[in-house]
């Protein structure tokens, strides 16, 4: 399962049943769970812990040090969860002093070069498609999707179910449930599609928008809107979600509906 043409440190972990394709190198300080695959020429430098399970193809680059001028060689780590896909060409930055790590989650696509800087946070299920650029600091929560060749600003959170259209420049948050689209990113409705394939009833989607119809259409302005969402609607996880996100948003959350 270990190809003789690969380079594999001493020191590094490998559990049972990982298949590494030629030329591949791995460094001391690793460790790889049960039954992952490792194509050709991918490249993974110390600091990561890679799951159970996983896939990941030619061409990637795992814990490679931050693009970041304060990293000073402090001790970091990448961390992928199990049953995660990693296609080719994707780079994943170690984590500085800041988190000191980078967490990609468990059963999550990154797809062919997508980078993921340093101490970004990415939850479990997730979807980044092809040529996504997520600066530093970035969380992005379970179940989002992001479309291709969009570039994710420093700093910015995107939350739990939440869909971002392809080539879109993401400078600010993007709030859970939603669908973000159009230059500059604006909200696009609630992700019904999404919520329905996952098994969220009819009513609570109803409730989904409902909220946002007072955050997005109504012509308030958030502090507002959020008073009048708590004094109309009841309380539901999904609601106080949305109104812990905002009211914690340090960037600010991307614009309503604009014509």
């Amino acid at each position: 399962m270990i190809s003789p043409l690969s380079s594999i440190h001493p020191d590094a972990i490998l559990g049972q049943g990982v298949h590494v394709d030629p030329f591949t190198m791995i460094h001391e300080d690793v460790v790889i769970g049960d039954n992952t695959w490792i194509g050709s020429n991918v490249t993974i430098y110390p600091g990561a812990r890679i799951g159970k399970n996983c896939k990941i193809f030619p061409g990637a680059v795992l814990a490679g040090i931050p693009q970041d001028l304060k990293f000073q060689g402090e001790e970091s780590t990448v961390v992928v969860g199990d049953n995660s896909t990693i296609r080719e060409c994707v780079t994943i930055s170690r984590g500085t002093v800041d988190k000191q790590t980078t967490v990609v989650g468990s059963h999550c696509l990154l797809m062919a070069y997508v980078h993921v800087a340093h101490d970004c946070v990415i939850g479990s299920h997730v979807i980044v498609a092809n040529s996504v650029q997520i600066a530093g600091h970035v969380v992005i929560e379970d179940w989002a999707i992001v479309g291709g060749s969009s570039a994710i600003h420093q700093f910015v959170k995107i939350g739990m179910h939440a869909m971002i259209s392809g080539g879109s420049l993401v400078r600010k948050d993007v709030p859970p449930f939603t669908k973000a689209a159009r230059e500059p990113l604006t909200y696009a409705g609630v992700n019904s599609l999404g919520l329905r394939r996952r098994g969220f009833s009819s009513e609570t989607i109803a409730h989904i928008q409902e909220v946002y119809r007072y955050l997005f259409l109504n012509s308030l302005n958030n502090s507002r809107a959020l008073e009048e969402i708590e004094i109309n609607l009841p309380a539901t996880k999904e609601r106080d979600e949305i109104l812990h996100f905002i009211r914690s948003s340090e960037r600010g959350v991307m614009k309503g509906y604009i014509n």
